[in-house]
């Protein structure tokens, strides 16, 4: 591949395609795009962390790379089911995976989903929860640069919910963000299958 899911302004095609799958215990069909991470199908991590989720909190979520929508159509449909007040703030630097969110969240009348760039998020906002299949691939500078970024402005008693591969560095990264983050944040493993680890991270 030329190009990357990282890339902000994708110069390939864009090729867009229906997907159906299963979203907060129903079946809804979405649209997926080339030049985006996973454009044929759920991947398996994702799907991994989507079952080990609790409720979503009332306040401000975080999709941290949020591709074309998953997480944050899954937060945002399970949100409204409970009748639970939220903003999800699905994040991404891909320009057509912020666009394909949009047209999701549009398409599942999902009103409380925000696109945004890092810009676009005020300063002063911290997160009820952040929750991210978080792209190790973009290198371990920039994803330990991304995760000191936001995880920080988990809220109090605020939870993180993130997915890695074992073979990926789950428990080593598991290891540095506790140390990076130090007192006031415990960091366990909640969850683990088919290979993939889900971290989670309480703010006392």
């Amino acid at each position: 591949m030329s190009e990357h899911y990282f890339t902000e302004s994708p110069s390939s095609e864009a090729k867009t395609r229906e997907l159906r799958l299963e979203l907060a215990g129903r079946e809804v069909t979405v649209e997926t795009v080339s030049g985006t991470f996973s454009p044929t199908r759920l991947d398996l991590g994702t799907s991994v962390l989507l079952r080990h989720l609790p409720e979503p909190p009332a306040g401000d979520v975080l999709d941290l790379g949020c591709g074309w929508g998953p997480i944050a159509l899954h937060t945002a449909l399970e949100a409204r089911d409970a009748e639970v007040e939220l903003r999800v703030w699905a994040l991404d630097v891909n320009s057509r995976s912020l666009e394909t969110t949009a047209v999701n969240a549009r398409r599942l009348g999902l009103e409380t989903v925000r696109t945004v760039t890092a810009e676009d998020i005020p300063a002063e906002v911290q997160f009820a929860a952040i929750r991210s299949n978080p792209p190790i691939r973009i290198g371990k500078e920039a994803l330990h640069e991304l995760l000191e970024t936001w995880l920080p402005r988990l809220a109090p008693d605020g939870r993180a919910d993130l997915v890695v591969s074992k073979n990926l560095g789950a428990d080593s990264l598991q290891k540095w963000i506790a140390g990076m983050l130090g007192d006031g944040f415990e960091v366990v493993r909640t969850g683990s299958s088919k290979g993939f680890r889900v971290l989670t991270i309480h703010r006392g």
